[in-house]
């Protein structure tokens, strides 16, 4: 399991609000170096600013909600703050301020400022209605709250950032000033060799399963055995009985709420049926707090510990789409399925190179002050996905199909 989850009590993290240095740092561009070091992106392309010019120029609250494919995400929005110009404050996973003090220092110059993920974070949620209030900078925040790892599909979306725009908005409002939210769709474009960046992964997983390579295998017939090879692991490892004629999407979910339904009774009462994401962020709120406690034992910690775990796995599972691969048959598919048996196995990810970034910003949606009550789905966080998802769509026909 990542480190994502830091065994000390939260303290809000604030951003530091120079625009100086962090001017420079864009103009600069080191963001560039780490992004083709670390994630092997060589190339990028920024569509549509001149929306968001529009809506600094008429100075309104900025709210800025990509989707989140990869951790490489918050860096490449450094392009868009290059060529607009302008900078942003963002909202970023405690854990991320939590690996070193340079790290931390860069952040905060960047202007993130950090939310604890685990739990209510009333002095995040107030900086951020800050920030669209004031107006100064654009703000930054991942609707899906963690990262997809999958870049043709979105996760469930959180309410947060709705609850901050309408705050925010309710604030504005007495001036006459708005705040907007621009959807912004990141594709990424792998223009590499395909056949041998997976023959290398797939090879070693398949001798960590103790097979041979499947060298003569077809590509994607050998990912989809490689995929229900692990699948099948876990099924076992937790004691679960396939049916015959179960779908791949049937075994996961069967995994999933093994995973998460005994948690849910004891910590929330009962077992749930909405998104993972929402499911897993509310188990987190409960199990999370106490461990950092003095008063909590070892015993404690270590059993709490694995049930995060369980979490973790079940978060996982559910970053593999059904037929994802076999009805879209693209290089960027093919490879992210790969990447995720290797992370998922290893906790690392080989980089593969070159990588090509589409940063896309979409049109303003108005943000309303009021809350339309009784509503079962939240209006701004149904336009935002609705945008987000044409938007996929239309990137995602920029993909190379592979060719066998």
């Amino acid at each position: 399991m990542q480190n994502v989850f830091v065994k000390k009590p939260y303290t809000f993290v604030p951003p530091i609000q120079s625009d100086f240095v962090a001017t420079w740092l864009v103009r600069l561009g080191l963001f560039r170096k780490s992004l083709k070091r670390d994630h092997g992106i060589i190339n990028h392309e920024c569509r549509n600013l001149d929306l968001l010019r529009e809506s600094m120029k008429q100075g309104h609250g900025i709210m800025l909600t990509p989707n989140h494919p990869r951790t490489s995400d918050p860096v490449v929005m450094g392009f868009v703050a290059r060529e607009t110009p302008c900078l942003f404050y963002a909202m970023a996973s405690w854990h991320l301020f939590n690996q070193g003090a340079m790290r931390r220092l860069l952040l905060r110059i960047a202007g993130a400022f950090s939310v604890n993920r685990e739990g209510l974070d009333r002095k995040a949620i107030d900086e951020a209605v800050n920030v669209l209030v004031e107006a100064k900078r654009p703000l930054l925040i991942f609707p899906e709250g963690t990262t997809s790892r999958t870049n043709d599909r979105l996760m469930s979306l959180m309410d947060g950032p709705s609850f901050i725009a309408r705050t925010a908005a309710k604030k504005r409002e007495a001036e006459g000033k708005k705040v907007v939210v621009h959807p912004v769709g990141l594709r990424y474009l792998f223009e590499g060799d395909l056949e041998r960046s997976c023959h290398s992964v797939l090879s070693d997983i398949e001798q960590k399963l103790t097979w041979k390579p499947n060298t003569k295998m077809p590509l994607i017939d050998r990912v989809v055995k490689v995929g229900s090879a692990l699948l099948t692991l876990k099924e076992l490892q937790y004691g679960i009985n396939t049916m015959e004629g179960q779908t791949i999407r049937q075994r996961q979910t069967n995994l999933v709420n093994c995973l998460l339904h005994p948690l849910e009774e004891q910590w929330l009462g009962s077992k749930r049926s909405d998104g993972i994401a929402i499911r897993i962020k509310n188990l987190r709120m409960k199990i999370f707090p106490e461990m950092s406690k003095p008063e909590t034992s070892e015993d404690e910690r270590r059993q709490r510990w694995q049930m995060l775990e369980d979490t973790y796995l079940a978060q996982q599972v559910d970053c593999y789409p059904e037929r994802y691969i076999t009805e879209f048959r693209s290089n960027d598919r093919i490879l992210e399925t790969i990447e995720k048996f290797e992370e998922d196995l290893t906790d690392r990810c080989r980089v593969h190179r070159p990588m090509k970034v589409i940063i896309d910003v979409d049109q303003a949606i108005e943000v309303s002050s009021k809350r339309e009550r009784g509503a079962t789905v939240d209006p701004l966080m149904q336009k935002i996905r609705e945008r987000l998802e044409a938007k996929l769509g239309d990137l995602q026909k920029e993909s190379r199909m592979y060719q066998a």
